[in-house]
Formats: structure tokens, C-alpha cells, sequence
């Protein structure tokens, strides 16, 4: 191995980043017509760069790139506290604890510093917000491999890992491609509540609960009744996937849900202020989208506990003044009521 490379390795365990690999930079051209499809499907989601060249050419971001590093943090925090969800509602483990953008890329920033300290380099690095598709940067460094819900899974750590990248102008040993070890197992396909995972490899993502829980577009009531009791986020398609048992847990405290135990407090998230919000909840990355959006999911959970007492808490909602606010806490009064006349 290239000794630059392995300083970069050595670097990267001192400062605690689980995951280190190395991809070149030529374009990910097949992933075009995959990108041209969703684009044609409908299924392209407003979170994604609208030029499907950037998202494939590294040099459109930065033209002299000459290699990747591609980074990881294992989020999977052994924590199992089981709250009674009367009046709650749960969140995924990627918003646990400390907006992740904020620890990656401290420890990315870290990285870079080492780095800089056996050679001068030109970089430009993301954390989630970069043009190019992470998950098939990650592939082609040999860090992990596709699972058939479109998750990339590490030997070690499994797929519960948030990744990070920097496109660099140095001359590195590239990582060769992980094979992939899902075999005949189907239980991601099977277990996701909204048939977002249309078949292996083939993802929709605006049916996953994951994305409706932050997109501002509309949710179809076909969906809305699937999400549960889910605030923000997904894990079921990892919960059940075999390559997240018996794997190495995350170690980073900042990824410990201290503030919310892992799920959110119904009753507190529709009467607290913008800046109540900002406060407690401004440093979880689940925040991003702003406490209206989790204020719609908090109502989209009470219409489906489809318990009448709840109602006392939604009446209010019908005066808010955001319309938005108005029509869901509207659905969800009818989807009480409708449930309590068939029983």
C-alpha cells in the first residue's frame, strides 16, 4: 500500500473515524441512466443536485480531483432505552444525538489537518451536501456493498454508518470494489412498511417513510397511514437486515440521544415556540426542516394511535396558522373519527 495512504489510515483511527477508503476519480458513468430514470420516474427527490453530470463527475466539482477519500462514523450507539409511547413518537438512529454533519465534519476538517502535515494538497470535502452520490463513492473505495435496500453495509460496522468525502489533488492507491453478501435474503424487502424498496437495488425514495417525514410536498393519505408513530426517519429495513446483528456498536458518545431518549414528546412539539425549539432541539439533525415539518409528523402520529382522547390536543391545530398545520390535524381528527365509528 502507498505509504500516503496508509499515514491517512494511521490518521484516521488516531482521531476515532471508523470507516477510511481511497476512490478514484473518474466518473460514476453507470449510474447515468439509473439518474435519467428517476428523473423521468418521478422519483427524484428535491434534496438532490438537479445536474445529473455533477453528481457524477467528481471534476465538475473540483477539476484537478485526482483521488477520494471516502470517511465513516457508525451511528449504532448501544442504546435501548424503551420509553411507553403513549404520547410519543419515535425517531430514526441517524438523528439520535448530535447533528452528524457537525461530528463528521469536524472529524473530516481533523483529517485534512494531519494531512497537510507530510504534504501541501487542494481538497474540497462533504458531509451529505456534496454533489456526488456518497454510496457509490463508498462502493467503489471497497468500504462496503450495496444491500438490496440501496444501504451500504460494512463488514464491520454494518450499515448504520453516516459517510463523508474529499476530493483531493493527490496520487493515491485506490481500494478495489467489496463483493456483495446478501445472497438469497429478502427480509429489507419484505419489511418495509411502504414498499419503498420496489425490489432489490430499486429504491423509491419518496415512498420511504424516511424521506416523508422531511419533505414539505404533500404526503398521499396512503402513506401517511404507514408511517406509525414515526417522527423522523426509518430504521426497519436495518433493524431486520442480518448484517446488523453481532457487529461492532458505535463508540462516538456525541451519537447517545441525551436530549430525546429517542423519540419526541407529542404534546411539547405542538405547543412549543420557534425558539423553545431551536433551543432544545436545534443541535439534532433532525431539526433541519424546522419544527413545523415535525409538528405535521407529530399529527400524522396522533391520527394513526386513532385514539379519541387525542383529539383535545388537535382541535387547537385547526387555528394554526400555518395551512399546512390545518389540513393534517383536519385528516387526522377524520381518521379518529372514522376509526372510532367502525369499532
Amino acid at each position: 500500500m502507498n505509504s500516503l495512504n496508509q499515514y491517512i489510515i494511521d490518521k484516521s483511527k488516531e482521531l476515532n473515524i471508523d470507516i477510511c477508503g481511497f476512490a478514484d476519480s473518474l466518473p460514476l458513468g453507470n449510474l447515468q441512466d439509473y439518474l435519467i430514470y428517476r428523473e423521468k420516474s418521478n422519483i427524484k427527490t428535491e434534496f438532490e443536485e438537479n445536474d445529473i453530470d455533477k453528481r457524477i463527475n467528481p471534476k465538475l466539482t473540483m477539476p484537478n480531483c485526482r483521488s477520494i477519500i471516502v470517511v465513516g462514523l457508525s451511528y449504532n450507539v448501544d442504546y435501548a432505552e424503551k420509553p411507553d409511547y403513549i404520547l410519543k413518537g419515535k425517531l430514526s438512529k441517524s438523528t439520535y444525538g448530535i447533528d452528524y454533519h457537525k461530528v463528521l465534519k469536524q472529524k473530516i476538517e481533523e483529517l485534512i489537518q494531519e494531512i497537510k502535515k507530510v504534504v501541501e494538497f487542494e481538497y474540497k470535502y462533504f458531509v451529505d451536501t456534496g454533489p456526488l452520490i456518497d454510496r457509490e463513492l463508498a462502493k467503489k473505495a471497497g468500504v462496503g456493498y450495496y444491500g438490496k435496500n440501496s444501504s451500504i453495509i460494512n463488514d464491520e460496522y454494518g450499515s448504520f454508518v453516516f459517510l463523508g468525502y474529499i476530493l483531493t489533488n493527490l496520487d493515491l492507491e485506490f481500494g478495489k470494489e467489496a463483493p456483495n453478501k446478501c445472497g438469497d435474503c429478502d427480509l429489507c424487502l419484505r419489511a418495509c412498511p411502504t414498499g419503498a424498496l420496489e425490489g432489490p437495488y430499486r429504491f423509491n425514495p419518496k415512498k420511504c417513510i424516511s424521506y416523508l417525514t422531511q419533505t414539505k410536498d404533500d404526503i398521499p393519505i396512503s402513506l401517511r397511514e404507514k408511517m406509525g408513530i414515526k417522527i423522523y426517519g426509518c430504521d426497519t429495513c436495518q433493524l431486520v437486515c442480518p448484517k446488523n446483528k453481532d457487529i461492532k456498536k458505535s463508540n462516538h458518545k456525541e451519537f447517545i440521544p441525551e436530549i430525546t431518549r429517542g423519540y419526541m414528546d407529542i404534546e411539547e412539539l405542538l405547543s412549543i415556540s420557534n425558539r423553545e425549539f431551536n433551543k432544545k432541539y436545534g443541535d439534532m439533525a433532525g431539526s433541519w426542516r424546522g419544527k413545523n415539518i415535525l409538528k405535521r409528523n407529530a399529527i400524522i402520529v396522533l391520527g394513526n394511535m386513532k385514539k379519541e382522547e387525542n383529539i383535545y390536543l388537535l382541535i387547537p391545530m385547526l387555528k394554526d396558522s400555518n395551512p399546512m398545520i390545518r389540513e393534517y390535524a383536519e385528516w387526522a381528527i377524520v381518521n379518529i373519527f372514522f376509526n372510532n365509528c367502525i369499532h
